[in-house]
């Protein structure tokens, strides 16, 4: 949570008191004056910052007012009372805020900051997919554009895509565009799942006599694919009591092969409340540094060195430009954003 102190000197101390041995110390120094301003600057303006779990240490620990995975952000965007929002996250993340708030000034502090899955799929494919299994409810992953959010259903995020996909019964649905989290969340709900856009165009049956079956997409997060069964079997030779914990957006092999599997928020709640020698989140790696910040009694292992770009382009010098020169600004067109931001109620409807 944000460091609310008098003064850079105090800021600093805060910051050595949470991140010692995670941030270096030439690092918070340089680190404290900006987020010192940064609150100073976010409570004269009104604003409030929102801060995803991949954001760096220093950022996540000083500045943010709310933090938390893509569910838990956009349940606080929905509900706040501030006149500008801050998002830092990547840009689907910020758009989300601004369908749930649109009377509110939304700000992306990265010109970018995009997503590899979310550039995986577009409004038009979401239509073409209707045309081709008229009748069928559509899912998107909260990892979408605005405009596609605008021709499903309903969203969903990793922290409630089984509950979200089981709330339609024993119908077929498409889920899109996550290739893994829909074949993750396939086999827990034991539905059978294809993937028509990965191989050439089956012949005939229409998609009504489909049962128990998930229509799939292509995409995937270019963090999450890095991970392999090979690297869970090199950890557990070095190390055989880890317990190794992975993003559902992972491969299906990898998540077999961990101990469990979640949304950013369920990784943080399982290692804090299970009694561990070890533990090894794979995941994009500012995550484990900002539990190891909060649970410095826990033993988090190093070896995880992948870092999302995108999420990467957000920093606190970005942040406190925009505050300062209110930039970004996030637009969504109302006609897009209204018929979205009914896809995301119902999301937000199942728990």
């Amino acid at each position: 949570m944000a460091i609310e102190t008098a003064s850079v000197e105090t800021t600093l101390a805060a910051l050595r008191d949470r991140l010692h041995g995670v941030v270096p110390e030439f690092e918070l120094t340089i680190k404290a004056e900006l987020a010192f301003e940064i609150n100073r600057l976010k409570r004269e303006r009104g604003a409030v910052i929102l801060g995803h779990n991949y954001m760096e240490p220093a950022l996540f620990h000083s500045v943010c007012d709310h933090v938390g995975d893509s569910l838990e952000l956009s349940r606080v965007a929905a509900t706040t009372e501030a006149e500008i929002l801050i998002f830092c996250g990547v840009r689907f993340m910020a758009e989300t805020a601004k369908i749930l708030s649109p009377e509110r000034t939304v700000l992306l502090p990265a010109k970018v900051a995009g997503c590899s899955l979310a550039e995986s799929i577009t409004a038009e494919d979401v239509r073409e997919l209707k045309r081709r299994y008229p009748g069928v409810p559509v899912i998107a992953y909260i990892n979408t554009y605005a405009d596609v959010k605008a021709e499903v259903d309903v969203c969903c995020t990793s922290g409630n895509a089984r509950q979200v996909v089981e709330s339609f019964g024993d119908q077929t649905v498409i889920f899109l565009p996550d290739e893994y989290l829909a074949a993750n969340v396939a086999r827990e709900t034991g539905k059978e799942i294809i993937f028509p856009t990965l191989g050439p165009k089956p012949a005939g049956e229409p998609a009504n006599s489909l049962k128990h079956e998930m229509i799939g997409w292509g995409g995937r997060c270019e963090v999450h694919e890095k991970f392999t069964v090979e690297d869970i079997a090199d950890v557990r030779r070095q190390f055989p009591d880890v317990v190794i914990l992975t993003h559902p957006e992972c491969s299906p092999a990898v998540v077999e092969a961990s101990d469990f599997s979640g949304s950013t928020a369920a990784m943080s709640r399982h290692v804090r409340e299970v009694d561990a020698p070890r533990y090894l989140l794979l995941t994009e790696c500012s995550m484990g540094a900002n539990i190891a910040a909060e649970a410095p009694e826990k033993e988090m292992l190093g070896l995880c060195s992948v870092r999302c770009p995108h999420m990467n382009e957000i920093t606190l010098d970005l942040a406190l430009a925009s505050l300062q020169e209110t930039r970004y600004v996030i637009e969504v067109p109302e006609e897009i954003r209204a018929r979205a931001r009914g896809s995301i109620d119902r999301m937000l409807e199942i728990r």
